[in-house]
């Protein structure tokens, strides 16, 4: 499970900004959102310009050196803080996996290129790698001075030690790397705003979702989805031999999906083509998941999200989710002024079960 995470001078963020989920509060409700003594399940809120989709997209560039699935194509645009365009990019993540400890943090240049990067497992060093200056533990990982020289001056295309290291020795299924890697190809950032984006867990972009539908038999499955998240009643047309696009039966017209549903609803398709995916995720943020949705309908879509047993994390505004029957304080985030911090740590008053935290939040209660 991921466990912190920080960034230092990634677009909007001049300086470092850190994001905490080992250390949820003492509450009794609502115990399935911390797994393990880390917070599982949470809502990241914040002002317009705040930085919540940057910071998100911050958290996910682990996925572009060490995972092959798809990566958002300008993503490396606008990289840098402005106002450090000759420094780096230091991105900070530590892992638990039952009893270890994996800390791995690197450094990237303007252009997205690998600079630095250090791998530290229960605080024992096992590379660290700064230019062409690389130490590796020998004990784990033997390498001869020639190969150990190799590796320092013709690293030219820069590709991580921890792939060099995952594809050159032989290791255990549970070994921290596999698992790292593991959990790397696993995690899923996604969007539908005025496009659809993503990145990771995936290979390939998410075109044809009515054909993956179709494909795996899930017409009527889709169709009781969104009955019972919406109230939507459809009834979708038999697919011919070949077909690959939905059609709705209406009486005996048959109309294109996509032509009727509304923006709200091609939301929920995107979401019911991820949820089939979620079982293999270990890690999920949607960024302003809601943006589209009714209040209530955002509000029984988290319940479906928060059931799920990987890490799920959302961005909105809608502070009818800020509520304890949904979540606790300490799974509530506020994004400002270069800090994340959870509600509870946001006030001096003890927050409990019967009280409306929306309602806290309205009143400018919590501070960070």
């Amino acid at each position: 499970m991921l466990v912190k995470f920080a960034v230092t001078h990634y677009r909007g963020f001049a300086d470092r900004i850190e994001w905490d989920l080992s250390n949820p509060a003492n509450y009794e409700f609502n115990p399935h959102v911390i797994k393990n003594g880390i917070i599982k399940n949470g809502i990241l809120y914040g002002p317009n310009g705040s930085g919540k989709t940057n910071f998100s997209l911050a958290l996910f560039d682990i996925v572009n050196h060490l995972s092959p699935n798809w990566k958002k194509p300008d993503y490396y645009m606008n990289f840098i803080h402005a106002g450090s365009p000759e420094s780096v990019v230091d991105f900070e993540y530590e892992f638990r996996f039952e009893r270890t400890k994996v800390r791995y943090t690197y450094s990237k240049n303007a252009l997205g290129i690998l600079v630095a990067e250090f791998l530290y497992v229960d605080d024992e060093m096992v590379f660290e790698r700064k230019g062409k200056r690389v130490q590796i533990n020998g004990q784990q990982f033997p390498m001869t001075p020639m190969a150990k020289k190799n590796l320092s001056n013709n690293n030219a295309n820069n590709v991580s030690i921890v792939n060099f290291l995952l594809i050159s020795y032989p290791l255990a299924k549970d070994h921290y790397l596999i698992r790292l890697k593991q959990f790397v190809d696993s995690m899923l950032w996604f969007r539908h705003l005025d496009t659809r984006e993503f990145i990771g867990l995936d290979p390939a972009p998410t075109d044809n979702i009515d054909q993956f539908i179709i494909t795996n038999n899930l017409l009527n499955d889709f169709a009781t989805f969104l009955k019972e998240v919406s109230g939507q009643r459809f009834h979708f047309a038999k697919p011919k031999p070949g077909e690959k696009v939905i059609f709705c039966q209406v009486k005996e017209h048959s109309i294109p999906f996509h032509t009727i549903a509304s923006t709200g609803t091609e939301a929920l398709y995107l979401l019911y083509f991820w949820r089939k995916k979620l079982k293999n995720a270990s890690f999920v943020f949607i960024d302003e998941f809601d943006a589209f949705y009714h209040f209530k309908l955002a509000f029984e879509i988290c319940q479906r999200l928060f059931r799920l047993d990987c890490q799920v994390f959302t961005s909105s505004h809608n502070t009818y989710l800020m509520t304890n029957e949904l979540l606790r304080p300490d799974c509530n985030f506020i994004l400002r002024n270069n800090t994340i911090k959870p509600l509870n740590e946001c006030t001096d008053k003890e927050l409990r079960f019967g009280h409306n935290i929306e309602k806290i939040y309205r009143a400018n209660a919590f501070n960070l």
